[in-house]
């Protein structure tokens, strides 16, 4: 039997046990939660050797491994552990450092760390503010209204060019990264590793499992997710198309808002907006309701949730404001959106929001190459 040499990067089982994975050393070797989880596929079964890989420290075979992405963190492994090691939280953990190494920026560290937070949301408060103060629109007074005395935040905060350049910008920004993120993650994966599959045809059967959140129906302890994450997913493709109709609607017919409330775009917006906020809150009962059996989550994954409800919460209420006409707090309220919608897009590489793009790229390898039929 030929002798392989193991050398841990203990510093990497530290950043595990650091980012969500405190109980890792209680992991024994059982393969309990191998035999439970319904999502590993029979070829190379996951999460027993991802547990120990992250024991030993073998950094480099576990960042590059498909499967901690395929891992959908139905939890029942973490139910069903003897030891209480939470494999599902550890992978979670391994997940935010996977990330944090394939990310071509040092921003990745930061939103996984709660001491850059105020830095963080400092930048698109500052970036923003840069606009309104030369105006004297601190002085709310001050703003220019509709012909109907109204409200109208494009004259707050105009479309062109601060809006559409800002978010044009930070939509760039957040592409570029993850292109270069997932074409060295994808470079890792392949290595040693011969393509069996249709490229075309693994990506189409993806959409199709991802569209319909297949792989959810499989979880046991956490099956409600199925649910919220669908209600979610649906949300942002709602909110995308609202926002592609209004820049047609701005540069195509010259037609700018405040639409009325019967406009069909309007409906679109306001029916999205609320399926987000009910989907996100199903999200968060389940994670405190399964909390004990589950993991209680790490920062990493609250961060993505309290953010989606800052956005999803002032941007409802920028609305009503508008509508009830009190600009003392409609401004303000309609300022912080823009803050947290701009924090959400443009740390997306970095945030739980790139587990959509990684483990997308994960199940297109798997097909690919036949990991999982």
């Amino acid at each position: 039997m030929a002798e392989q040499v193991i050398s841990p990067d203990l510093k990497f089982v530290e950043d595990v046990i650091a980012s969500g994975g405190g109980d890792l050393k209680k992991c024994y070797q059982c393969a309990t939660c191998t035999v439970v989880c319904n999502v590993t596929p029979d070829n190379k079964p996951f999460p027993r050797k991802e547990m120990i890989y992250a024991q030993w420290g073998m950094k480099d075979k576990l960042i590059s491994n498909p499967d901690i992405w395929l891992c959908h963190q139905c939890s029942d492994c973490t139910a069903y552990c003897p030891r209480g090691a939470k494999p599902g939280e550890v992978l979670g953990a391994v997940r935010k450092l996977a990330i944090q190494h394939y990310s071509p920026t040092p921003l990745s560290k930061m939103v996984g760390d709660p001491k850059y937070l105020l830095i963080l949301f400092a930048i698109p408060v500052l970036l923003f503010l840069s606009y309104i103060v030369p105006k004297g629109y601190l002085d709310v007074s001050a703003i220019p209204r509709g012909e109907d005395g109204g409200i109208v935040y494009s004259k707050f905060m105009p479309v062109f060019p601060q809006i559409d350049v800002t978010f044009g910008a930070a939509a760039f920004f957040a592409a570029v990264c993850f292109v270069l993120g997932i074409k060295r993650y994808w470079t890792d994966m392949s290595s040693g590793v011969g393509a069996q599959g249709n490229i075309a045809d693994s990506i189409k059967t993806t959409i199709s499992e991802i569209l319909a959140h297949k792989r959810f129906e499989k979880c046991n302890v956490t099956k409600d997710r199925k649910i919220a994450h669908l209600l979610v997913f649906y949300a942002f493709v709602g909110l995308a198309i609202t926002t592609t109709w209004a820049i047609v609607y701005l540069y195509g017919f010259h037609y700018d808002s405040p639409y009325p409330l019967y406009d069909p775009l309007k409906l679109l917006g306001n029916a999205s907006a609320l399926a987000l906020l009910y989907g996100i809150t199903l999200v968060t009962g389940n994670r405190l309701k399964n909390a004990e059996k589950a993991g209680k989550g790490s920062y990493f994954d609250w961060l993505f949730i309290t953010v989606i409800y800052a956005i999803v919460v002032t941007g409802i209420l920028s609305e009503l404001l508008r509508l009830a006409n009190i600009a003392t707090l409609a401004y303000p309220t309609y300022f912080a959106h823009l803050v947290f919608v701009f924090f959400l897009f443009a740390y997306a590489p970095f945030s739980k929001m790139a587990h959509m793009v990684y483990r997308a790229t994960a199940m297109v390898f798997a097909r690919h190459t036949n990991r999982e039929s």
